[in-house]
This record gives structure tokens, sequence and C-alpha cells, in this order.
């Protein structure tokens, strides 16, 4: 009765196709004549394989060293690309206040809608990295479960389960059906060890063109719960507030944003994925939210890019201390960027220390600067860039970030 008000509140057609049934029995009945009775176990347990042949993908070789380039100039080059130029040109074209129940609107990291009539809150995003995967099927499906899961952590939310939407080339092709197979074995690891379970999902096979198969892109959807949206993380850093990284940095370049979209080089491993570790951080930073102001997780783009968006949201600048380029762009897992006050900021160090998370400042935030090391770059010409470069490069027009 409830379904069949909203239906009819908005004119929509619907109908009554079926019901549920104590028995072990799968009918299909029209006409009241049964066109099919099957035992609903078997369908589960025994129904067909599709198990083609396959090859694994060959270990990747090493990362080659990259060119040298200066920390201004290597965030210019991802800023400027429309894989990571910002994207309001699309989302700001729809309507993201249905029902009045978006407490975080499209722009940064996962979004987060109340649960209509009550205090609690549905987080959700979408993740994968094809180059990682295509790389490594086995680390790059677990890498995209485990950003799905850092997403959620640094707003807060408790990760509860994903959906997977398993984009693939022609599985009749050996090589393809083994990244598919490779990018199921470590979605499925990751799922175990974070406990968050895949509840549904699709396959796309036999995506080519003149007969190239796209990047294996095995996208995890995965949606968290906050309880109380007091324990919601949404805010902007500061001026003067502390920046602390959360994991290990190590530097990790190959298949890296950085090496792609400054040099059109795509080799290397994909970064390594420990699943202890995230379990561990997503789990520290959500019992210690109260000590932050604002959280992301470290993906494509590394430190640099994640600082850069979270103080160009804000409208101040940053500073880094480190001008390494591994240090600052490496896609290292595991990691969080979070914004404290300084109060905030020892009292969470110290919690870190006490439960064995790693954890270091590497900045602060504040002024109208982007300062890297000792390479600097003004705000407003880097959010400029930053906020058109996306429908420039749909109109055909280029920005020189060069």
């Amino acid at each position: 009765a409830e379904a069949r008000a909203i239906f009819e509140k908005w004119d929509l057609d619907f109908a009554i196709v079926g019901e549920t049934i104590a028995e072990d029995r799968f009918l299909i009945i029209h006409g009241n004549e049964v066109k099919a009775d099957l035992p609903l176990s078997k369908l589960s347990s025994s129904a067909p394989e599709y198990d083609r042949p396959w090859v694994e993908t060959p270990a990747a070789g090493p990362a080659p060293a990259l060119p040298a380039i200066t920390p201004i100039k290597a965030l210019r080059a991802l800023i400027g690309s429309p894989s990571y130029a910002h994207k309001g040109w699309v989302w700001e074209q729809y309507d993201t206040q249905v029902g009045a129940d978006t407490i975080r609107r499209p722009g940064m990291g996962a979004g987060v809608v109340r649960v209509h009539g009550t205090n609690k809150a549905l987080a959700f995003t979408s993740d994968v990295t094809p180059r990682y995967v295509k790389a490594n099927p086995f680390e790059g499906g677990k890498q995209a479960v485990a950003e799905a899961y850092r997403n959620l952590s640094a707003v807060g939310a408790l990760p509860l389960a994903t959906t997977d939407n398993l984009n693939f080339g022609n599985p009749e092709k050996p090589e393809i059906m083994g990244q598919f197979v490779g990018a199921i074995k470590g979605i499925g690891e990751a799922c175990a060890a974070l406990d968050f379970p895949i509840v549904s999902g699709n396959v796309s096979l036999y995506n080519e063109t003149d007969g190239k198969g796209i990047l294996p892109t095995p996208t995890i959807g995965g949606v968290g719960l906050i309880d109380d949206l007091s324990n919601l993380i949404a805010g902007l850093p500061s001026e003067g507030d502390v920046a602390i990284v959360i994991g290990e940095t190590h530097g990790h370049l190959g298949q890296s944003a950085l090496a792609a979209e400054a040099f059109g080089i795509e080799e290397g491993d994909a970064p390594h994925v420990d699943l202890a570790a995230e379990r561990k951080h997503g789990e520290f930073l959500r019992a210690n939210r109260a000590l932050v102001t604002s959280a992301t997780d470290l993906s494509d783009g590394g430190l640099a890019l994640a600082a850069f968006e979270m103080a160009e949201a804000a409208g101040i600048g940053l500073r880094l201390d480190s001008g390494d380029i591994a240090q600052l762009f490496g896609e290292d897992q595991a990691r969080y960027l979070v914004a404290c006050t300084p109060e905030g900021a020892d009292a969470l160090l110290k919690a870190a220390d006490a439960a064995g998370v790693p954890a270091a400042q590497v900045g602060t935030f504040g002024g109208m600067a982007v300062q890297m090391g000792d390479d600097a770059g003004d705000l407003a010409d880097l959010s400029d860039l930053y906020r058109t470069a996306f429908a420039k490069a749909i109109r055909g027009d280029m920005p020189d970030h060069a």
C-alpha cells in the first residue's frame, strides 16, 4: 500500500507481478497455467558456470624514472587535465538537492544524504583506477574497494556494502578474461578483509573499438552509514589549521596520475594495498573524528592534489613542507589527509602514536598561495585553471597547463 501510494502520487505506472512464498520453488504462472516450476535453491547452487580460458596478466615492469618537474608545474598538469579538473560543469546542471536532504553536495569525496525525517545519513561513493587494474588486476581490484572504503570513512561513515559494475573488453580473449578473473579475486579479498560485502552489481563485457578493449574498469560503488549527523566529517580547513597525513608515504609513482598526465607514461606496477592497514586506519579516523575539521583520502594525485582540492574548496592557500615529487604525488594506499586545529593536531598525533597508526604533520593551511617546499603558485590562478579546464576540454579548447 505504501509503494502504491508513492507511484500514484507521481502518476507513475506500476504493476504487481508476483509474491514470495515459503516453499523452495520458483513458479512462473501465466493465465492460471504453470509455465515453469523450478527448485529455487538449485538456481544458485547448480547454475551453469561461465568459465572461459584465461591467462594471468604478466607482472608489471619497474616504473621508469620521471623527467624533472617542479611541484607547481606538476600540480598544474593534473588540475588542468579533464581527468582531474573540477567537474562542476557536469553536476551543476542537475538538481542535487532533491527532497532537501542532501547534506554534502558533489565536488569533493563522498556525497551524504540525510535519511528523511531522521538524524541519520547515508554516504555514497564510486571508485576505480583503470590504469592500476590493467597493470595488476588483483591489486587494482583491491584498490577500488579500498578507495571506496576510505572515501566513506573520510566523512565519518561506517562502510556497509558495495555494488560492482564490471566493465571489460572481449572475454573471449584469454588476456581480457585474465583481467576479469584477477580483478574479481582482488575485489573479493578486499571485501572480506574490510567487512564491506558486494550486495549487487552488473557486468558489461565486449567493450571494444576497432578490436581494442577498454581499460579494465571494475567500478565499486559504496554506501556507508552515519548513525548521527553529529559524527559527520564535512568541514573545510581554516586559516592556521594543521595538515596531517595518516598512513605511510613511500612515494609510489608507478601508474600514477602525474606520470600519465604530465608525461604520458603509464608504466610500472599498481600500488600495493595493505588491507589490514586500510581497515585499521579507517577505524582510527572514525574513532577520532571529533579531533578532525576536514578529511579526504589520498589516491590519484597523492598528497599534492588532495591538499590543493581541500584548500581550494575553502578558498585558502596551503604550505606543504616537502618539495619532493615522489612524496607529494606518490599514490601509496591506506592514507588520509586531515585538517585539524593546532590543539586537535597534537591530540590526534598522540592518539595515533598510542594506537600504532603512522601519522605525521606535513604542512599548514592558510594564506593565498600554494607552496610546496620552495616552489609556490598563486591560489587564484590555480583555482581558475582547476575550475575552467574541464569545460574548456569539452569545448575543444584545452588549456595550456604546461
